[in-house]
């Protein structure tokens, strides 16, 4: 069983920045997706995939891992850049 710890995006379509601090720890397929025969929605047996846990730090999510020995990537967050604009760059 692996998975990935990661620090969440922020969300494109919203300017706001909520949830943007927490570590997320999220299992990866253990198998392929297959198309269902009756209705033709895609998915799997693997339940573990569905299964998010968010953390208040990396560290902590790190722990959890080694504790129950999940074998987890740890994903480097971006730098985070901020571009000032001025709403007069506009007329330039």
């Amino acid at each position: 069983m692996s998975a990935r710890i990661y620090q969440r995006p922020k969300n494109a379509m919203q300017s706001g920045k909520a949830r943007t601090e927490e570590w997320v720890l999220e299992f990866e397929q253990s198998e392929a997706r297959r198309p269902d025969p009756l209705m033709g929605w895609t998915g799997s047996a693997d339940t573990q995939s569905q299964v998010v846990l968010t953390f208040p730090s990396k560290d902590e999510a790190k722990a959890y891992a080694e504790r129950y020995g999940i074998a987890a990537r740890v994903h480097a967050t971006p730098p985070k850049a901020i571009k000032l604009q001025a709403y007069a760059d506009n007329f330039r």
